[in-house]
């Protein structure tokens, strides 16, 4: 039985706070020596009848629900949107009722992360609501525990919730190290349990 294992490291972003995180986390999953495959999503049409391009004009693909099917762990970032993820995520997993009627992807640990313009923007809040539909998924959601030290260092992001950023009202603010390491560790850490669990021959 092989024990390699591809976690999906699925984002939103609009001005690329979020996609950085999503950096830092696909390390984090290559460092526990498992693969990172990162896809994000389309934005969601505001207008009726409004088309929208079928490929991103650059960066990562757009997800698919076989990204899903076929990695051994997600962790999943969104920036908020008053205290919750974003429509385009929320979009795209309201189309996974498929996968859980067949139990796809019970078992299999996840993560999440999000990004803020302040302080006290809604980072806990929108990771929760990023955490439920994957609790319903019969996931395992694995958090940020304090033995990562830039969790007790930091003073901007990083919850034990998951990873997270505060880029400012004009977004001015880059990645904080102990932000990048946190959003690292969070992605180490589920690569490391997806491995375990691929390791004792749980289902992937």
């Amino acid at each position: 039985m092989s024990t390699t294992a591809e976690i999906l490291v699925l984002y939103y972003s609009r001005y690329g706070a979020t996609a950085e995180l999503a950096r830092q986390v696909a390390t984090g999953v290559e460092k526990a020596g498992a693969t990172a495959r990162v896809r994000t999503v389309a934005p969601v049409a505001t207008n009726i009848g409004e088309d929208r391009p079928a490929v991103p004009e650059d960066g990562p693909p757009y997800a698919e629900l076989h990204d899903l099917e076929e990695c051994a762990g997600l962790v999943m970032g969104s920036p908020t949107r008053f205290g919750n993820m974003a429509a385009p995520l929320k979009y795209f997993l309201d189309g996974t009722s498929g996968l859980w009627a067949s139990g796809g992807l019970v078992d299999r640990p996840f993560g999440v992360f999000t990004s803020t313009a302040t302080q006290h923007g809604g980072q806990e809040t929108t990771l929760l609501s990023m955490a439920l539909p994957l609790i319903h998924q019969g996931m395992l959601w694995v958090g940020v525990p304090y033995t990562v030290p830039e969790l007790n260092s930091t003073t901007s992001g990083g919850t034990p919730y998951g990873a997270s950023h505060v880029a400012g009202t004009q977004g001015e603010q880059a990645v904080t190290r102990d932000e990048q390491r946190i959003a690292a560790s969070l992605g180490e850490r589920v690569a490391r349990i997806a491995l375990r669990l691929k390791a004792s021959g749980a289902p992937a």
